[in-house]
């Protein structure tokens, strides 16, 4: 835990108003530290987990978390805001506010460590002294938590009062209350009292599996303790899957579902009385489902869960139903809001086949000549001792990755409006746009199309003993008809040949028109730094290598020049003129020579976020005479990232780097220039900011850190 939260990332002064806000100022922390690659395509995640279910919690606790491939190591921030921040919680704003971030393939050990997090929430003292922390320091050691060498385990609760482990490492709180963890298997509880003890099992799950898992869990727990209940838990999140050992199932006299995924194996629980909620249920009341289920079995409704394919939510308790997952974003966003989040998902998952497939194909150029397109399958004829045959086979592996933009797309644009039922019709609609040669744009509306018409079928009403098959059958089915017969016969066509009148522009550009281009891309990869009108240009640019041309090399060149200028300038800046910075500044400047040279716009956020009237105009106008030289000196790029380390794929590489070079050094100079006219008119508290090197201005220093009004 110790690598996963430092006082970097904490924030004990958390200014933010709404929750995008928050999250954005905490994941700004997570980039800066190089947490995070990409900041948009992570907030796109977090949003589209977010649209699910609300992340806020009883007793002020927000906890937005998801699992990104944006995120390269796991990692927790957290701030404290004064005012409080809406996260959906039924008592009000929260004011401490946690942002998890895991790989997309986080390890089991990991994700245990988070779910540890989320039980130690539930304690009143943890949280409280949480809200009395002094510094960032202090609250960074309260959530790394004890590491002395006995320790149990990651998600051992060593440290909480009454909490001890049985000899498999399953979870005891009290006698025959117990939790199964990830690789045990939780045996039947104390038979002492087998005869006046009322049992249930229950099984808790949320969609990302981090946090609300563990916490449904540990609030059922506590409640069966103070009903003198014994209550067996299994926890269905991503940090593990372990079944509850039949004979606890076959003792129990009551089940509890405190899920917004399906159960897995829920045929194991039928024949039992069942009460069946959505997971924030099990966090907020669990005591009411304890006597509800009681009620239940007094009473003998046998009711256990249905069975069969498609069941996502068991019949359970009378007055119970399904917890679909709502993917149509949150209650008062405008459309336009709704519209960019689900964009933006659809972007951040095609990006790494972006980055996949088009560094292959690079490669395959860069080894075996512009020619090795025409070389025949590697199927059919490769010598392993050939370097064509192997450029060949680089080749054709990054160009399958490419075949899977539009769909992913156009499936994950659906993904996000309508959660998982959308990635079908998205899938099938994006592969359409494929087939008709429709490009971005193509994919683009085929994902829109599919998630607006899962969305339609979801309202429909059904009969009761439908709605088994509606997911796995009759959703898939009417919306990929409607795609399939909108796509090839209705919008298809129309975007198509709108995409090859912009392909064959591109193939034309050249001179002034060209040059024009470059300033419009470099001013638009500099505006907001990662942010969605860069991923525009961005998406714009990789559009143009599904089916590369002249043009479109250009435009993937001149899209990545520009957008290498906002960090390198920076860090050019806080090396050339560091007493203009704070020293927080000048460490971030170190860090971002590197991210600007990987072309990691969002290495410049920092600076921008405490400087914004200075630090943007300035990265704008570098980018554009950097996307301007690029298109004038004509350089190409195939390859979608990469940053310096691709100079040898690049057309025309010294010519680029002269063209990086500049726009780079004209940022500098307007951020230095703009710096040094604020100083003049500001000296004091200037000078207290170089002064924080050494300590000296104290408490005028720690304010100097304070962005001014703007």
């Amino acid at each position: 835990m110790s690598e996963m939260i430092t006082a970097d990332l904490v924030d004990l002064d958390l200014a933010a108003e709404t929750k995008k806000a928050a999250v954005r100022s905490l994941a700004e922390r997570m980039v800066t530290l190089g947490r995070v690659s990409d900041l948009d395509g992570f907030l796109a995640d977090v949003a589209a987990r977010e649209a699910r279910m609300p992340t806020g919690l009883d007793g002020g606790i927000g906890i937005p978390h998801c699992r990104s491939a944006h995120v390269t190591e796991a990692t927790l921030a957290f701030g404290r805001s004064a005012r409080g921040v809406d996260f959906g919680a039924p008592d009000g704003p929260a004011d401490l506010i946690f942002l998890i971030a895991a790989p997309a393939g986080a390890d089991d050990t990991h994700l245990t460590i988070l779910s540890a997090l989320a039980r130690r929430l539930m304690d009143e003292d943890f949280t409280t002294a949480l809200r009395t922390a002094a510094d960032a320091t202090a609250v960074a050691a309260l959530l790394q938590g004890p590491a002395e060498p006995g320790d149990a385990g990651p998600d051992a609760p060593a440290d909480e009062p009454g909490v001890r482990a049985d000899e498999r490492g399953a979870r005891v709180d009290e006698p025959g209350v117990q939790v199964a963890e990830p690789g045990t298997t939780a045996t039947e509880p104390d038979t002492t009292a087998a005869d006046r003890v009322f049992r249930i099992v229950a099984v808790t799950s949320c969609p990302t599996g981090i946090a609300h898992t563990y916490m449904a869990a540990e609030a059922l727990e506590k409640a069966g303790q103070h009903a003198g209940v014994e209550v067996v838990v299994e926890p269905q999140g991503s940090a593990g899957f372990s079944r509850l050992d039949p004979a606890v199932i076959a003792a129990a006299d009551g089940v509890i579902f405190a899920h917004d995924v399906p159960v897995r194996e829920k045929e194991r629980f039928a024949g039992k009385p069942t009460v069946d909620v959505g997971v924030k249920a099990g966090i907020n009341r669990p005591a009411e489902l304890i006597a509800e289920v009681r009620a239940k079995a007094e009473r003998g409704e046998l009711t256990g869960p249905v069975t069969g394919a498609g069941s996502d939510s068991g019949s359970g308790a009378a007055g119970s139903h399904p917890t679909p997952l709502d993917g149509t974003g949150e209650p008062g966003e405008g459309y336009a809001t709704k519209l960019r989040t689900w964009l933006m998902s659809g972007v951040s998952y095609m990006v790494p086949f972006v980055a996949a497939g088009g560094l292959l194909i690079a490669l395959g150029f860069a080894i075996g000549g512009y020619t090795v397109d025409k070389a025949p399958s590697v199927a059919e004829h490769f010598v392993w001792t050939d370097h064509t045959s192997w450029a060949a086979l680089l080749f054709q592996v990054g160009g399958l990755a490419f075949t899977f933009l539009l769909p992913v797309l156009a499936g994950y644009i659906a993904y996000g409006m309508a959660d998982r039922p959308g990635l079908v019709p998205g899938f099938v609609g994006g592969s359409i746009a494929l087939t008709i040669n429709a490009g971005f744009l193509g994919g683009l509306a085929a994902g829109l199309i599919a998630g607006g018409t899962v969305m339609a079928v979801q309202r429909i009403r059904v009969p009761a003993p439908l709605r088994g098959i509606m997911p796995v059958v009759v959703i898939p089915l009417l919306s990929s008809a409607v795609v399939g017969l909108l796509m090839f016969l209705v919008v298809g066509k129309p975007i198509a040949s709108l995409q090859k009148a912009l392909t064959d522009w591109l193939s034309g550009l050249s001179g002034t028109n060209a040059i024009i281009l470059g300033v419009v891309l470099g001013l638009m990869m500099c505006f907001d730094l990662g942010g969605p009108l860069n991923k525009v240009a961005y998406a714009f640019a990789v559009g143009g290598l599904a089916n590369p041309n002249e043009g479109s090399l250009k435009v993937m060149a001149a899209v990545m020049a520009a957008g290498m200028v906002p960090p390198l300038a920076m860090a050019l800046t806080t090396t050339v003129r560091g007493k203009l910075f704070t020293r927080t500044e000048r460490e971030n400047g170190k860090a971002a020579w590197v991210l600007g040279a990987s072309f990691i716009t969002e290495g410049a956020i920092p600076f921008a976020a405490a400087d914004p009237l200075r630090v943007i105009p300035s990265a704008m106008v570098g980018g554009a005479v950097t996307g301007g030289l690029s298109m004038l000196f004509e350089c190409t790029l195939r390859a979608p990232h990469g940053g310096i380390f691709v100079i040898l794929l690049i057309g025309n590489p010294v010519l680029y780097l002269i063209a990086v070079a500049a726009g780079t050094a004209v940022s500098t100079g307007l951020v230095v220039l703009l710096k040094a006219a604020r100083k003049t008119g500001r000296p004091d508290q200037d000078e207290d900011a170089t002064r924080t090197e050494d300590g000296a201005a104290g408490g005028a220093g720690a304010a100097a850190k304070v962005p001014e009004p703007v």
